[in-house]
């Protein structure tokens, strides 16, 4: 029977993926894992529950869900059981990929739409949960050639985000792109930088968290900390199941939720393998099949709980690339946070202080050691054999397309287009069908063993293991 790697033999040490810090150090790490995904996790719901109409109570109680079922995501996906979670430092949330579908659904349903959002969401977990065993054996067409090419990419499709932070969030805003946004998100960043540099030891660790703090203290005199906005907040508040009426269900939305799921499983496949990359503990097909797992069960119990889909945090991987501490029980104290933040709204508030410009200075630090952590992985293909340039240069030009020109594929089908607009699933299902092509077919072997990590070669002989 093969043995989990979280499970140690007799006087080894622990991999640094499995340490338990000092509860101050790990306190202080989580808490800079939540404030770096905060708005991330909040703005789904905000602007689902805006285009719904709601009010503000039942605003706060979609965005309490969120942080909820986040915790909870989290929690399966770090410390997992049975064959459930990826058991490495994995933040998730709310996947930003539903709100499109789901705003059409609201336009097209108005008051009766909430019931069914929530149906098809239970169904889109559901179906990720029994997909899993099968869709995590595309560990094997993830050479560093693609790995690399996908986790590129998921970086580069991060720093639009950053800079829309950076310039206020709100693109309708009359301040949006004035000089004091752009001016704190650059002091943020110079902050981020030089406590990096000049900072030692655990405190240089935490310099994304420190700067954040620096960024948002010179905000308040600038009139961008509202601290009024707590009073609003009820102190403590329980998930009510099915809040906005009993799940139904219709075969359009039900499609529309599919699609974007299977978008999201194939993001959050690829954020597993950079994470692999960056712990040093590379995602086999179990390691994959316990993270979908973990993606459709905390999905479908968001459903009942009025979540939304369920997908990686990519920017917490690059924190975790950052200050290189590994340790999945970090991340777990932070899904502690996240659900404390659920069932407590004025603690979540305290962190919504942190105005957007903060978040963009630092995002521009945290989204780039994504990129970075790609392209050393593509470090690792030899780029001077057969047509992998070509596969990385065709791959990452469709990926940044649809980051470039938003409406590139405008006049594609609403269904094929949602898939296409996500430059990491296009780049993606691109540099995975180039290398098939390229390095597989019609050449009677396999890719040389040279251009496929020793543990993924181990991976294809335990497939049979994952189901």
């Amino acid at each position: 029977m093969r043995r989990h790697p979280a499970l140690l033999e007799p006087g080894t040490s622990p991999h640094p993926v499995d340490e338990l810090l000092p509860p101050g150090r790990m306190a202080t790490v989580a808490l800079q894992h939540v404030a770096s995904m905060y708005a991330g996790v909040a703005a789904p719901p905000l602007i689902i529950g805006a285009a719904a109409g709601l009010g503000p109570a039942q605003l706060t109680t979609l965005l309490a869900a969120s942080l909820f079922i986040a915790g909870i995501a989290t929690l399966l996906q770090t410390l997992g059981f049975w064959r459930i979670g990826s058991r490495l430092p994995f933040v998730n949330g709310v996947s930003f990929a539903t709100v499109s579908p789901i705003l059409a659904v609201v336009a097209a349903k108005k008051d009766a739409a909430l019931p069914l959002i929530f149906g098809s969401t239970i169904v889109a977990g559901l179906f990720c949960f029994l997909l899993a065993p099968v869709f995590c054996r595309l560990v094997r067409f993830f050479p560093p050639v693609v790995s690399g090419t996908v986790i590129t990419l998921i970086g580069i499709s991060l720093l639009p985000v950053a800079g829309n932070w950076a310039q206020g969030g709100n693109s309708h805003a009359p301040d949006y792109g004035s000089l004091a946004n752009v001016g704190l998100a650059g002091l943020t960043l110079l902050a981020v930088l030089l406590l990096n540099r000049f900072l030692r030891g655990f405190l240089q660790r935490i310099s994304i968290l420190l700067g954040m703090l620096v960024g948002t203290l010179a905000a308040v005199p600038l009139g961008k900390v509202d601290v009024g906005a707590l009073s609003s907040l009820p102190v403590f508040e329980l998930p009510h199941p099915f809040a906005f009426g009993a799940p139904q269900f219709e075969a359009a939305a039900i499609v529309s939720m599919l699609v974007v799921m299977l978008v999201s499983m194939t993001e959050s496949t690829a954020d597993m393998i950079a994470l692999g990359e960056v712990v040093e503990r590379p995602a086999d097909d179990r390691t994959i099949a316990g993270g979908l797992r973990a993606d459709g069960l905390a999905t479908a119990f968001g459903g009942v709980f009025n979540g939304f889909i369920c997908s990686a945090f990519a920017q917490n991987i690059g924190l975790v690339a950052l200050t290189r501490i590994r340790s999945r029980f970090v991340v777990a104290l932070a899904g502690v946070f996240l659900i404390v933040m659920g069932l407590v709204p004025v603690v979540g508030g305290l962190v919504s202080l942190v105005p957007q410009p903060v978040l963009g200075g630092a995002g521009v630090v945290l989204f780039g050691s994504v990129a970075v952590a790609g392209i050393r992985t593509l470090g690792k293909a030899d780029l001077s054999a057969g047509s992998n340039a070509i596969i990385v240069a065709v791959s990452l030009a469709f990926g940044i397309f649809p980051i470039a020109f938003p409406d590139f594929y405008q006049a594609f089908p609403e269904q094929i287009a949602t898939v296409l607009n996500s430059g990491i699933s296009v780049g993606c299902l691109l540099a995975v069908t180039l290398n098939l092509l390229f390095n597989h077919l019609g050449r009677g072997r396999e890719v040389p063993p040279a251009y496929v990590p020793e543990e993924q070669v181990v991976a294809l002989g335990r497939v049979g293991e994952a189901d």
